[in-house]
């Protein structure tokens, strides 16, 4: 299997499966004498680790961190990065492969079984292997030395809507977010979030959700105006997180419906500082960053491994049904919350690097 690997000038290759031994990956690019710490890099895996509610999947993983190259060790405690290759691994502690055991001849329906099997002639029946959304961790854990390359940039993101149910923005709070199960940035959807779980969960059932990233203190002038647009290159890294089906970037699919009056963004010179008086371009103009906001949203599906039958066929290409126990999320979307921060992160730290070494 090719492609494992994103970014130009800040690459990171993942590597490894959801029931292997390990999985790990390769920061290449990073710039040399970048100081962080381990406990920087694990509070972001922490927010993204399995297990941690009723209404995240059960299987329960540490996800502690290992850096096994391209750092110096200081007195202090603190780790260094040389410029070289860091590799970053995390041991698969809580695997259940006998979970599969009963389906791995069987497609299950809104998975990557099928289309694996046709492409490659074989698939790793357990946890999906390579396309299990476990080889995410290893993103979050590569982008949180990637916000160090640029950090006057604030990245955050929070659950906007689950199912039918979307927040009220007039109640955004962002110290909210870190204090519930959801990353909910309104108090007063909590309610509704956990008794529509509750009932899909009973139901054998699942259900899809939307996420908010925003990037702030953005400088000016990242991206280029054709093939390395940053809008382009930030929904292909949204598209290339597991579940993802569709992406926007600032008012996004709203603009079909408004007029060009009312999608412009306005300028203005007030106390000579240039403004815009809205930001519906989502701080992108021309694939380049303007130094507003970035704000993009992406939409994922919900969880494809659920309780009740489905049908569905074997590798003998003969009809059947299935059912997939074993433990999974009831919304995925949840624990896509620091992943999507995690590739935002990572597309910035790049297009920074880029932007540098051509502009200077």
């Amino acid at each position: 299997m090719s492609h494992n690997t994103f970014g130009k000038m800040l690459r990171i290759t993942t590597w490894g499966e959801s029931h292997g031994d390990l999985i790990g990956c390769v920061l290449d690019g990073c710039p040399p004498n970048i100081e962080l710490t381990l406990d920087e890099i694990q509070f972001h895996l922490n927010r993204r680790k399995p297990g941690q509610s009723k209404y995240t999947t059960q299987r329960k993983e540490d996800d502690i961190v290992e850096v096994v190259s391209g750092v110096l060790k200081n007195k202090n405690g603190s780790l260094t990065t040389t410029g070289t290759p860091i590799s970053l691994i995390i041991k698969n502690t809580n695997q259940r492969s006998k979970d599969y055991s009963d389906i791995e001849d069987k497609f299950r329906p809104g998975h990557a079984d099928f289309a694996y099997m046709k492409k490659y002639g074989l698939r790793d029946p357990s946890g999906g292997g390579r396309s299990s959304a476990r080889e995410t961790a290893m993103r979050v854990a590569g982008a949180a030395i990637a916000r160090k390359i640029v950090p006057d940039i604030k990245i955050r993101a929070a659950l906007i809507q689950m199912g039918p149910y979307a927040i009220n923005r007039d109640n955004w709070d962002w110290d909210f977010v870190d204090q519930n199960p959801f990353f909910s940035p309104d108090n007063s959807i909590i309610a509704k979030w956990k008794n529509h779980l509750e009932k899909v969960r009973k139901d054998g059932d699942s259900t899809g959700a939307i996420i908010e990233v925003v990037a702030e203190n953005v400088p000016i002038g990242l991206g280029e105006p054709i093939y390395g647009k940053l809008d382009q290159e930030i929904s292909s890294a949204m598209m290339s997180i597991n579940a993802v089906k569709a992406v926007e970037i600032g008012a996004g699919f709203k603009t079909a419906s408004m007029t060009g009056s009312d999608n412009a963004d306005e300028i203005i010179v007030k106390d000579g500082i240039t403004k815009f008086l809205s930001n519906n371009a989502g701080g992108i103009l021309g694939g380049i960053s303007t130094g507003q906001d970035i704000i993009v949203r992406f939409a994922v599906k919900p969880t494809s491994s659920i309780l009740k039958p489905q049908k569905t066929i074997n590798s003998q290409d003969k009809q059947t049904t299935i059912v997939t126990r074993g433990r999974h999320d009831p919304c995925v979307g949840i624990r896509a919350v620091p992943i999507g921060e995690a590739m935002l992160a990572l597309v910035l730290a790049d297009q920074f690097l880029r932007n540098r070494g051509q502009i200077g």
